[in-house]
C-alpha cells in the first residue's frame, strides 16, 4: 500500500452505444441496441448501486448528449459521464449543454474531455491538427469553459480560441460545473490533467504501468499545486470459478477470425494516440500470449479500440485484482462486460459486495427478505437467506 491509497471506490458501468453481444468481432449474437435497450442497462446500473455510466463518443456510436438527455429522467440516481470535444465544440456551447443537461438531472452530470486520437475520424469532422495541436486545443478550450461554469464572464484570445462576452445566463446544478474526467497517455496530455482536470483516467494496463502513469501525472499536479484523482477504464469477465471465466474469455472471441484481426490492427496503427499504442502493444495483435498481467486479459483489445483489456476471474480474484489497483490510488473504475445488460447484474451480485464502495445498492429487500428475492422452492416456501447475501 502507498500513502495514496484509495479507501473506497465509485464503480461506473458502460452504455454500448457502439453495439453489443455475446461474441467480439462477429455479428453472430449481436444485439439491437436501440433506446428500450439502453434503458434496462441504465435502469439496471441505477438498482444495483453503481456510481453512473460511461457513454463513449466519436462516430462509431450514437451520440452521446441525446442518449443520456434521454435516459436522465428514467434513472434516479445514475450519473451520466459524457464527452464534451474540443475542437468540435466551442466552449460556450459546451459549457451551455453542461449547465442545461446538469440542471434537468439535478446535477447527475460528469464530464468527460475526449480530444480525439484517430486522424481520419478528426478529418471526417473537420479537424486537420496533429497530436500536440490538438491538446493546445483542449487546454485553451478547458480555460474558457471552466471559467464560464463558475460563473464568469470571459473574455479570452489564445491561439486557438478567442471569446468576447462569453458567459451563461443559467447556471449548472453543480456548483462551478460538473467534475472533469480526462484521459491521455502523452506528455502533451499529461500536461493538461495535471493543470486542468479532476479526475485522470487510464486505460487497464499491468498496475506497475499504471503506477509510473499516475506518478507522473501527479507530480506535474503538485508543481501546479494542485490535487488530481484517478479512475481506470477495465473490462470484466467474472465468473463463480476461476476456470468458468477463463472460458468465458475464450468463448467471447471464439468466433473472430484472423482477417479481422488484422483489419482492426490497421485501424490502430494510422492513430496518434499514445494510449492506443500502449493498448495494442499489449497483445501485438497475437491471441497467443493474451494474460498480459496475472487477470489481466489482453483479448477485447483485438478488435475493439480504447479500452482493450477485462479482469478475469471469480470473484474474490477480481476484487483483489481492484484492490491492487486501489492501493495505487484508483478511486473510480469504469468497467463493462459482453452482453452489458446481464454482465452489470453478475458483477454486481458476484463482486461489488467485496469491494470498499463509496455507493451502494438497494440492498434492504435482500437483506430482511421481505420481497421476491430467489425463486420460491416449489411455489411453497421461500429459500433460506444465505449469509454472503446479506
Amino acid at each position: 500500500m502507498t500513502g495514496h491509497a484509495a479507501d473506497t471506490a465509485n464503480v461506473l458501468w458502460f452504455l454500448p452505444t457502439h453495439g453489443d453481444g455475446r461474441y467480439l468481432g462477429t455479428s453472430k449474437g449481436g444485439r439491437h441496441v436501440d433506446l428500450g435497450y439502453l434503458r434496462q442497462v441504465a435502469q439496471a446500473a441505477d438498482q444495483l448501486g453503481y456510481y453512473g455510466v460511461l457513454l463513449p463518443t466519436g462516430r462509431s456510436c450514437e451520440d452521446s448528449w441525446v442518449v443520456a438527455s434521454a435516459l436522465a429522467p428514467l434513472t434516479e440516481k445514475l450519473r451520466f459521464l459524457v464527452a464534451v470535444r474540443p475542437g468540435l465544440q466551442s466552449p460556450t456551447l459546451a459549457a451551455r449543454m453542461t449547465a442545461t443537461l446538469d440542471r434537468i438531472s439535478d446535477g447527475r452530470l460528469l464530464i468527460n474531455v475526449v480530444t480525439g486520437g484517430d486522424p481520419a475520424e478528426n478529418a471526417g469532422d473537420g479537424i486537420f491538427l496533429n497530436h500536440d495541436e490538438r491538446y493546445a486545443v483542449t487546454r485553451e478550450f478547458l480555460d474558457v469553459y471552466r471559467r464560464l461554469l463558475a460563473g464568469e464572464t470571459v473574455h479570452y484570445k489564445g491561439e486557438h480560441i478567442q471569446i468576447e462576452d462569453g458567459r451563461l445566463l443559467f447556471p449548472s446544478h453543480q456548483a462551478g460545473g460538473p467534475p472533469l474526467y480526462f484521459g491521455g497517455s502523452s506528455a502533451a496530455a499529461n500536461e493538461v490533467a495535471a493543470n486542468t482536470i479532476d479526475k485522470y483516467l487510464t486505460w487497464g494496463e499491468p498496475p506497475a504501468n499504471v503506477a509510473e502513469k499516475i506518478a507522473g501525472v501527479r507530480a506535474l499536479a503538485e508543481a501546479a499545486g494542485r490535487k488530481v484523482t484517478y479512475g481506470i477504464r477495465l473490462h470484466v469477465i467474472v465468473r463463480e470459478t476461476n476456470e468458468e471465466a477463463w472460458a468465458a474469455a475464450d468463448k467471447l472471441i471464439s468466433h473472430l477470425d484472423e482477417e479481422t484481426i488484422a483489419a482492426a490492427q490497421k485501424v490502430y496503427a494510422r492513430m496518434d494516440s499514445v494510449g492506443q499504442q500502449r493498448m495494442a502493444a499489449l497483445h501485438g495483435g497475437r491471441r497467443d500470449k493474451l494474460e498480459v498481467s496475472p487477470n489481466l486479459w489482453a483479448g477485447v483489445g483485438l478488435v475493439r479500440g480504447g479500452a482493450g483489456t477485462a479482469l478475469v476471474g471469480d470473484p474474490e480474484t477480481v476484487a483483489a485484482r481492484m484492490k491492487e489497483y486501489m492501493a495505487l490510488g484508483i478511486d473510480t473504475f469504469i468497467l463493462s462486460g459482453y452482453p452489458h445488460l446481464e454482465e452489470s447484474y453478475r458483477f454486481a451480485e458476484l463482486v461489488l459486495p467485496l469491494l470498499p464502495t463509496a455507493t451502494k445498492g438497494r440492498e434492504a429487500a435482500t437483506t430482511v427478505n421481505m420481497g421476491p428475492f430467489g425463486e420460491t422452492i416449489a411455489n411453497d416456501s421461500r429459500p433460506r437467506l444465505r449469509v454472503s447475501q446479506s
